[in-house]
């Protein structure tokens, strides 16, 4: 159903305030209007009715994403969530169940938003069990003020909420906690970051012993896999690969050599190989 009629969206309209207009002008459906579109849709699998009965509720999706605009997450990306959720609840819409689409889709977006913060929130997944969600999704509104939570009140949330004291100073530190630039300002000369704190794992022991095996091998090693070779290899490979400038050309170092390029690129080819099983070879000596 989702995949057969397009829906406007907020970044295809222009703009959230020109999203919201457009659908605050479609008009709202009566009872009986809504249980003859989800009859026929339920019947007939006639998407025309589903989507109006969609488009219809798009308001209703952006009056409930709007309660969640503390959470830090763009409003269109919770308003687009949201739209999934309508469309569900639209698929399962029952009429003869007494009860309006309004009131059965309230779940469906809610959900699809929930979701959607918990995955996004400062990429941190702060809830986990179902009586965590409803902690991070009621604590706000159950805060009587900005100020810490005293163990009293505290206490009280627990209790409704059927949870741990302790889980729900966690869950308000988590929550209050800002976040933080690990670079310092670039107005800021004197400031310190984050990043300062941070140790230097290169200067570790084991670091510096590998480092200075590593320069050796680069070292010492490289001259003798280049002793290796007989004199034109050593040539080609120092004026390929060694060279301060840009290195010569294949055809460079045939006319030098009267050979063809092909030829040249074979003994370069065959020297590289030679170099390489000669480096692992002093490499496995000396680890």
């Amino acid at each position: 159903m989702t995949a057969t009629f397009a829906l406007p969206v907020p970044s295809s309209s222009g703009s959230l305030e020109q999203y919201i207009q457009i659908v605050n002008s479609v008009p709202l459906l009566s009872a009986e209007e809504e249980n003859e579109l989800a009859n026929r849709l339920h019947a007939q699998n006639d998407l025309e009715a589903a989507k109006k009965l969609v488009l219809s509720h798009l308001r209703v999706v952006v009056s409930i994403a709007r309660g969640y605009a503390g959470y830090g997450l763009p409003q269109a990306d919770l308003i687009q969530e949201g739209n999934i959720g309508l469309m569900k609840a639209v698929k399962r819409f029952e009429p003869n169940r007494g009860v309006r689409l309004f009131s059965f889709a309230v779940h469906w977006i809610k959900a699809e938003i929930h979701e959607f913060i918990l995955r996004n929130w400062r990429l941190v997944r702060v809830a986990t069990t179902k009586p965590q969600r409803k902690l991070f999704f009621n604590l706000r509104s159950m805060k009587k003020s900005f100020a810490a939570l005293t163990d009293s009140e505290a206490r009280v949330i627990a209790d409704d909420l059927g949870v741990k004291p302790e889980e729900v100073r966690e869950m308000e530190t988590r929550m209050s906690g800002q976040d933080v630039a690990l670079l310092a300002d670039d107005n800021d000369d004197e400031g310190f970051a984050p990043i300062d704190w941070l140790a230097d794992s290169d200067h570790e022991p084991t670091r510096q012993l590998e480092k200075k095996a590593f320069d050796h091998l680069q070292t010492a090693g490289l001259e003798q896999a280049l002793s290796s070779l007989d004199a034109r290899s050593r040539r080609i490979i120092e004026a390929r690969w060694l060279a301060d400038d840009s290195g010569a050309t294949l055809h460079e170092l045939a006319a030098e050599f009267g050979v063809s390029a092909e030829r040249i690129r074979q003994i370069e080819a065959k020297a590289l190989t030679k170099m390489k099983a000669a480096l692992s070879e002093r490499a496995a000596i000396e680890a």
